[in-house]
């Protein structure tokens, strides 16, 4: 912790994300945090794939495939970073994490994956209207959930949290563009 201590921002926002608890909120924030936990992000996105592949939508399936980057880069970035966890006696440790703490790797996977559904969702109207609207709903309260499920279940500091938010956007609006570009031609 020497090198990356918290800072007051950090510790100030896990108090007051953690300062209301139970076991129920326990279990809702394990589920949010779910969609995010390895091989989870694996099957979904390839179930999704599979079934735009299997719909004739072969473009949409392998942009779907794409947003797996978020893993490599995140890993990648972990590495280089190093940062520790928050710790038992800095935080309530409700989920104990394995990898280092920057970036979040939930929230950049959640930013680019199910951000990456809303673009679809938004532009793709070949879909049943109410097939949009479901999965943009649910993609949308995941995207701003996990902030605060990683936050409460102490796997993450606010600034792990914010850093996979800003790459995650970064790589969704790379993957958006070259999708909607594509699209308009």
């Amino acid at each position: 912790m020497a090198l990356f201590p918290p800072s007051a921002l950090d510790l100030k926002i896990s108090a007051a994300v953690q300062s209301i608890q139970s076991p129920e909120l326990d279990r809702v924030m394990i589920l949010i945090s779910w969609f995010g936990a390895f091989p989870v992000p694996m099957f979904m996105g390839l179930l999704i794939a599979i079934i735009f592949y299997l719909f004739k939508f072969r473009r949409e399936a392998l942009f779907v495939v794409l947003t797996f980057v978020s893993g490599a880069i995140s890993s990648i970035i972990k590495i280089i970073v190093n940062r520790p966890r928050p710790t038992v006696n800095l935080v309530r440790i409700v989920e104990v994490a394995k990898q280092q703490s920057f970036p979040s790797g939930h929230m950049l996977f959640y930013t680019i994956f199910f951000g990456f559904l809303l673009v679809l969702m938004w532009n793709f109207k070949q879909l049943n209207s109410w097939l949009r609207a479901g999965v943009s709903v649910i993609s949308a309260f995941l995207i701003l959930t996990i902030p605060f499920s990683r936050i409460y279940l102490g796997a993450h500091w606010f600034t792990d949290v914010l850093g996979g938010f800003i790459l995650g956007l970064i790589c969704l609006y790379i993957i958006g563009a070259f999708y909607l570009k594509k699209n308009r031609l």
